[in-house]
C-alpha cells in the first residue's frame, strides 16, 4: 500500500512524523509524496489553536475531493481531545491517540478499514523510547524527541490534556538514534520536546543530553528549539557563549509583557525575571538570537496591557517574535475567564506586533553584514541557496555548485527581505 503524510503543528510532531515514515517502509509500506495518490493519508493533527483545528478540516475535505478512495487516518493531539467530531468527517477511517500513534503501521496493517477506528486511550506516564530514528529525507536538519507532555498547566493551553504528564525519553536510546542521525548524513540536530528544560532521566538533565551529543562522531550543531525561561540553566548560556557545536539560539516564550496577564495565564515568572533572564543571555552569549512568543487578546488584556508588552519587547533584545490570536480551547481554564477582546482589536495589535517583529529581524541581521559566517545549507529556491547561521540568520547566495548539506563560509553583503545575501569564499 502507498503512504503519505501531512504534518500540522511543533517541531515535535514533524519529529515524529519522521519516525513514523521510516516504520511504514520498515512494515512494506510504500512511502510517496502528499501530493501523489496514496491508499492512506496520515494527518498529524495540532490542536494548539482554533486555526489548527480549522486547517485540519479544511484539509481532510481536500483529500478527499482529490481521492475519494484515500483512506485517511487522523492522530495527535486533535485525535487525543476531540476523537468524536474528528469521526464525522468524511474519509476518516482511523482517529488515534497520541498513546498509540506510534503504532499506525501495526494498526492499519490488522485492519480491514471498513468501518472506522477510535484508538485513544489514556497517556502513559513515565520515561519512554523510540526503536525508529526519524531519519528526514525532506530536510537537512534532524529533529530529536528527547521529551513530552507538561506539568506546567497555563491557563489558555490545552496540551497537557492532549499530551499527557511530562516524561523524558531513555538517555541512552535517545543518544542511540542522534548516532543514527549522523550516520544518515544529518548533521544539525534540533532537540524536541513539549517542555524541554524539564528534561529528567535520573540525574541526568538537557545539560547532560547536550555533552553526550558534542561527542556524536559527524554531528557539528545541536540547536535548542521552543524552551522555558525558567527551565534554562546557566551551564546552557555556558555552553553556547563558548563556542562549539550547540547554536547561539534561544527561543523563549513571554506570552505577555505585564504581570497582571502572566498570573491570569498561570506562568510561573514576573516580567522582572524575564527580562533579567533576557539580558543576562543577551550579555553572555555573543550574537545570541532570541525569539519569543506572544499571545495576543487573552481575556482582560486591555489596550495598556497591549502596549506594555509591546514596550517590553520593543525594549528587549529579540531578534524576531511569533505573534499567537488567542484562541479558546475545550479544556483550558482560561475558557471561564471575562473580558473577552474582539477579533477585530486581536487582528490590529496582532499586525502591530508583527510588523515590529519584522523590523527586530532585518536589525539583528544587519549586524552580520560585512562580516564571514558559516551557514549549513539546505535547498535551492528561486535561484538561489538558502540555509542558517547557528545564530538563526536565513543567508542566501547564488552557486552553481550542489550546497545540499554543506557547511560553507559565507561573506554576507546586505539585508534583502528575510535573509541577508552572501557571497561564497
Amino acid at each position: 500500500m502507498k503512504v503519505s503524510f501531512y504534518t500540522f503543528g511543533c517541531r515535535l510532531n514533524q519529529a515524529e512524523t519522521a519516525i513514523l515514515q521510516q516504520s511504514f517502509e520498515r512494515a512494506g509500506f510504500e512511502v510517496v509524496d502528499f501530493r501523489d495518490p496514496a491508499d492512506v493519508v496520515v494527518v498529524n493533527t495540532c490542536t494548539v489553536t482554533e486555526n489548527g483545528d480549522a486547517d485540519a478540516r479544511k484539509l481532510v475535505n481536500r483529500i478527499v475531493r482529490r481521492n475519494r478512495r484515500a483512506r485517511i487516518a487522523l492522530i495527535g493531539c486533535q485525535a487525543q481531545v476531540q476523537r468524536d467530531r474528528l469521526l464525522e468527517m468524511p474519509g476518516v477511517k482511523w482517529v488515534v491517540g497520541n498513546a498509540k500513534k506510534m503504532d499506525l503501521p501495526d494498526i492499519i496493517r490488522h485492519s480491514s478499514g471498513e468501518k472506522p477506528e477510535v484508538i485513544v486511550p489514556a497517556i502513559p506516564k513515565g520515561s519512554f523510547t523510540i526503536d525508529v530514528p526519524g531519519i528526514d529525507r525532506q530536510h537537512t536538519r534532524a529533529n530529536l524527541k528527547i521529551q513530552d507532555g507538561c506539568d506546567f498547566f497555563c491557563s489558555f493551553c490545552e496540551i497537557p490534556f492532549a499530551r499527557g504528564r511530562a516524561r523524558s525519553r531513555d538517555f541512552q536510546d535517545l543518544v542511540r538514534e542522534a548516532q543514527e542521525l549522523a550516520k544518515a548524513g544529518h548533521q544539525e540536530i534540533v532537540l524536541t520536546g513539549i517542555n524541554l528544560g524539564t528534561y529528567r532521566d535520573g540525574t541526568r538533565t538537557i545539560v547532560d543530553v547536550i555533552e553526550a551529543l558534542e561527542n556524536v562522531p559527524g554531528l557539528r550543531r545541536i540547536r535548542i528549539s521552543s524552551i522555558e525561561p525558567t527551565t534554562i540553566p546557566d551551564a546552557i548560556l555556558d555552553k553556547m557563549a563558548r563556542g562549539g557545536k550547540l547554536c547561539r539560539h534561544l527561543h523563549v516564550p513571554l506570552q505577555s509583557g505585564t504581570d497582571e496577564i502572566l498570573r491570569r495565564m498561570n506562568r510561573n515568572y514576573t516580567v522582572e525575571e524575564f527580562t533579567a533572564f533576557v539580558r543576562k543571555a543577551a550579555e553572555r552569549v555573543p550574537d545570541v538570537c532570541l525569539g519569543t512568543d506572544i499571545i495576543v487578546g487573552f481575556p482582560g488584556e486591555t489596550e495598556a496591557h497591549f502596549w506594555q508588552t509591546t514596550e517590553l519587547v520593543k525594549e528587549l533584545p529579540f531578534a524576531y517574535f511569533h505573534v499567537f490570536s488567542y484562541s479558546e480551547r475545550e479544556h483550558s481554564k482560561s475558557r471561564g475567564l471575562e473580558g473577552k477582546v474582539p477579533p477585530e482589536v486581536i487582528e490590529r495589535r496582532s499586525k502591530i506586533l508583527r510588523e515590529l517583529s519584522a523590523r527586530k529581524r532585518r536589525t539583528y541581521y544587519e549586524r552580520f553584514v560585512g562580516r564571514t559566517v558559516t551557514v549549513l545549507f539546505e535547498q535551492k529556491k528561486n535561484g538561489y541557496w538558502t540555509g542558517l547561521t547557528d545564530t538563526y540568520v536565513r543567508v542566501k547566495v547564488q552557486s552553481d555548485l550542489d550546497l545540499a548539506n554543506r557547511f560553507c563560509e559565507v561573506y554576507l553583503e546586505k539585508v534583502e527581505e528575510q535573509a541577508v545575501v552572501g557571497v561564497l569564499r
